[in-house]
Parts: structure tokens; C-alpha cells; sequence
């Protein structure tokens, strides 16, 4: 069912089919009858199908519709879980315990269920060794294992070296 729905007079077509509140088919009718027989039953007339032949029409209450499907839509965006990515940033000349309380951050990224995007930044001349800086990743992942794993290796961008880790289900 679409967004917005034509609803009682809004409906320009001359016969319809009719689907009474319960759900069982009344029979194809004129829009004017279809609408009086929903006027006295006080409720809308809803077309729900209005690319069938004749239209598809039912009687409803629309407000109460509305509303079950907001509520609906709440729940389901209540129940979605929604991925962040986190970012971490190292050097090629970083210290022990500077690369392990980086891991300790990305450890409390990857325990909450966050991605973490690890990026490895070269300067002037670090560009010249990059096997040392690939060393450094590697052992930072080392870190991480226990938690998530890489998406992908380790590869340059520009003059960084990134990966994305993943959690661990």
C-alpha cells in the first residue's frame, strides 16, 4: 500500500470493488452507493488497489489505519540497529603504549558492535618506509583479533595506509 491513499470523496472512479471492514468482498458497485453504504457504517472508503480493474476499495477506519501503521513504522525503526564507524588514527612511529591504548579504544569501539576504520598516516620522509609502517598495522590487528577482524588487508590511499575491522558476532 502506498503513502498516501484516496480516501471517501476524493475516489473519482465510476464502479469499484467493494471489501467491507471484515474482509469479505461486497461486490463491484457505483463510488456514490460504495461511499453511502461507508457513510452509514461511519467509517472511510479507502482505495487500496487503484490499479486494478475495476478499482479496489475498502471500508475501514482510516484514522485508526494511520495510526496502526505509525506505530508500525516506530517499532521497526525501533528494532533496526544502526552500524557506526569509528576511526582510528596511528603512525609509523608510534609507541607501545600508544598503539596499546589505541587497540584499548578500538576494543571498546568493537565491543559495542562499531566498525572501526584504522588509518595509518605517512609523512614526509615515514613515505620511504612503508614495510615499517605495514608493521605497525599489522600488530595493531594482532591487537584487535580477539575482537573483530579486517574486512579487507591493509592498502594505501593516497599517503595512508587503512582498513576496516569488523566485529566479532
Amino acid at each position: 500500500m502506498s503513502k498516501e491513499l484516496i480516501i471517501n470523496e476524493e475516489i473519482n472512479a465510476k464502479e469499484i470493488r467493494v471489501i467491507s471492514e471484515s474482509g469479505e468482498q461486497l461486490g463491484i458497485m457505483s463510488s456514490k452507493d460504495a461511499l453511502e453504504l461507508a457513510g452509514r457504517k461511519n467509517l472511510d472508503l479507502v482505495m487500496i488497489s487503484p490499479n486494478g480493474k475495476p478499482p479496489v476499495c475498502k471500508i475501514m477506519d482510516y484514522g485508526k489505519y494511520k495510526y496502526e501503521q505509525a506505530r508500525k513504522e516506530k517499532e521497526a525503526k525501533k528494532n533496526q540497529k544502526t552500524i557506526t564507524v569509528k576511526e582510528i588514527r596511528l603512525r609509523p612511529a608510534i609507541g607501545d603504549n600508544d598503539l596499546k591504548t589505541k587497540a584499548n579504544q578500538a576494543i571498546k569501539f568493537l565491543k559495542k558492535g562499531d566498525k572501526v576504520k584504522v588509518e595509518l598516516r605517512f609523512r614526509g620522509r615515514e613515505l620511504g618506509h612503508k614495510d615499517i609502517g605495514r608493521q605497525v598495522m599489522m600488530n595493531f590487528i594482532e591487537m584487535l583479533s580477539e575482537f573483530g577482524e579486517p574486512v579487507k588487508p591493509p592498502k594505501f590511499e593516497g599517503n595512508n595506509m587503512v582498513t576496516i575491522i569488523d566485529p566479532k558476532k
